[in-house]
C-alpha cells in the first residue's frame, strides 16, 4: 500500500509543527471518517498518539505519517499535495479510489 505526501504538504506539515511545543513530537494523521455528501471524508489532523497495533507509520520529506490500518483500504495510492495560489489554498488529496466525490470536493463514495 503506498501513500504519497508531496515535498510541497511537508513542507507545509513541517511549518505548522515548528509553531507547536518542542516537547511534542508531532506527526501527520490522515484517516478517512464516514460522513459528508457522498459517505466517507478525508482528515488530516497533527497528533502525538500512534498505536503500533492500529496505525502504520511511515516518514515522507522529514515528516512522521501515521494512517490506521482501515483507513489505508480506502487511500491506497492517495496523494497529499498543498496549494497556496489566491483561488485556492490548503491541502488537498487526490484519491483514485474515490469513485465521486460531493459539489464542494471535500467528500467522496468508494
Amino acid at each position: 500500500m503506498s501513500i504519497t505526501i508531496t515535498e510541497k504538504a511537508a513542507r507545509e506539515v513541517q511549518r505548522l509543527i515548528d509553531g507547536k511545543p518542542a516537547s511534542e513530537k508531532l506527526c501527520l494523521r490522515l484517516r478517512v471518517d464516514g460522513g459528508g455528501c457522498s459517505g466517507f471524508q478525508h482528515k488530516l489532523d497533527l497528533g502525538v498518539d500512534t498505536n503500533p497495533q492500529l496505525d502504520a507509520l511511515f516518514e515522507s520529506h522529514g515528516v512522521s505519517v501515521v494512517v490506521d490500518k482501515r483507513s489505508l483500504l480506502f487511500l491506497d495510492g492517495a496523494t497529499v499535495d498543498y496549494h497556496d495560489e489566491l483561488t485556492r489554498r490548503g491541502f488537498r488529496i487526490d484519491n483514485p479510489n474515490a469513485k465521486s466525490t460531493c459539489g464542494c470536493g471535500n467528500s467522496f463514495s468508494t
